[in-house]
């Protein structure tokens, strides 16, 4: 598994953590971890493949050097780093989640970064955002290298494609040519997210961030807050200006000029900034309405985990987790993302009929229960197993 982080606090790379602990555990795999960093995950210290002393069902952790710097020397060094370390190894199988190496057997897609390019620009361009010429060049650049690697990659009909969405399994058919695209949903745990362990924790995760009983708190997660939908949300509180709703945003992006257009709205005083990291699990016990009208999402699993919590969701045709979403049974799918107006109306809704918003969440969180780990676990395990069969009958 080629990964530069493996660990719980976020998506994707909570979705390896899960997938690799199974993958060890139930299907007794020997699992090789080429990453810069792992967490949340017992690793044992690194050995060759095939050496004496690496057994089925384990985990070994090959610590992948890291350099400082943009993200774009770092990726490059990442990329060439682990090539260079797996080259003294044997493996049956490399599985990367995304652009990470040339030669992986199978690639799950997590992310199409030529949407992301595409999307964030033109929101950047309407919403007249400006983070800086330096900050601007290093973006188009880091995501020119990327979409030039999935290119590259993803045309190459010897890699396996598995998507975490039929809607980036399309959109790959449709740039790439490849109509042989796996679907293979994200799972929640049911074990961590829960409404009983939300409602344990609600009171105190609000009283740390200074939340009053009668706020309704909207909660956002991930890292590129545009692309997540910010500006409808924050356009949609503005319409409800009388209703004491609070937005709540967690994630890795940059705080200024988001922070300069919630305050250009009269909203600054309502919004609260957290960074990643942490237990996500207070993040949903804070809130009331898990809202992510996102303009491109492959999945969206903050989306899936706040249905598991019992919150009621809102997101929006453009992420691949609006699949698993029944329109006003179990959570909201905006048919277009940035329809302020009908967000505005749907969080209306939902802040006057507390027992609207119980009956959402129950159904959400009911529905949820369906998309476990071990589900994905188990699909990956049949396109690794036919993989290595089809490997295996070409050397013979």
């Amino acid at each position: 598994m080629v990964s530069p982080c493996i660990d719980r606090g976020h998506g994707t790379e909570r979705a390896i953590a899960e997938l690799v602990e199974r993958l060890a555990s139930t299907y007794r795999c020997q699992v090789h971890l080429f990453a810069q960093s792992v967490a949340d995950l017992a690793v044992l210290p690194a050995y060759s493949s095939g050496a004496a002393g690496a057994v089925s069902g384990s985990i070994y952790w090959h610590r992948v050097g890291a350099i400082p710097g943009p993200q774009i020397l770092r990726f490059a060094a990442w990329f060439i780093l682990n090539r260079l370390q797996r080259s003294r190894g044997d493996f049956d199988a490399v599985i990367s989640p995304g652009i990470n190496c040339f030669d992986a057997d199978v690639v799950i897609v997590h992310a199409l970064f030529w949407r992301i390019a595409d999307v964030a620009g033109r929101a950047a361009r309407r919403e007249g955002a400006f983070v800086g010429f330096f900050r601007e060049l290093h973006r188009r650049t880091y995501y020119f290298l990327l979409t030039a690697l999935e290119r590259r990659v993803y045309a190459d009909r010897r890699v396996r494609l598995a998507a975490v969405s039929r809607r980036t399994a399309s959109l790959m058919e449709s740039r790439f040519g490849r109509e042989d695209v796996r679907v293979v949903a994200n799972g929640v745990d049911g074990g961590s997210f829960s409404p009983a362990l939300r409602l344990v924790r609600r009171e105190s995760a609000r009283l740390e961030r200074g939340i009053r009983p009668s706020d309704l708190v909207l909660l956002m997660i991930g890292n590129d807050w545009a692309t997540k939908g910010i500006h409808t949300i924050l356009e949609a509180m503005l319409l409800l200006a009388a209703a004491p709703v609070r937005l709540l945003v967690v994630g890795g992006d940059v705080r200024e000029p988001y922070a300069a257009a919630a305050a250009k709205l009269g909203l600054l005083d309502r919004c609260i900034w957290q960074p990643a990291g942490g237990n996500v699990l207070d993040c949903y016990a804070a809130a009331d309405v898990y809202v992510s009208p996102s303009r491109e999402d492959s999945f969206g699993l903050p989306v899936l985990e706040a249905m598991a919590c019992g919150l009621p969701v809102i997101t929006s045709v453009a992420a691949g987790v609006s699949e698993l979403v029944k329109d006003g049974v179990d959570g909201f799918v905006l048919r277009d993302p940035g329809d302020a107006q009908a967000l505005a109306g749907l969080l209306t809704r939902l802040y006057q009929d507390s027992s609207f918003r119980a009956a959402i969440g129950e159904a959400g969180a009911l529905a949820a229960r369906e998309w476990t780990w071990d589900r994905n676990a188990a699909a990956v395990w049949q396109l690794l197993s036919d993989v290595v069969s089809r490997k295996r009958s070409v050397k013979k």
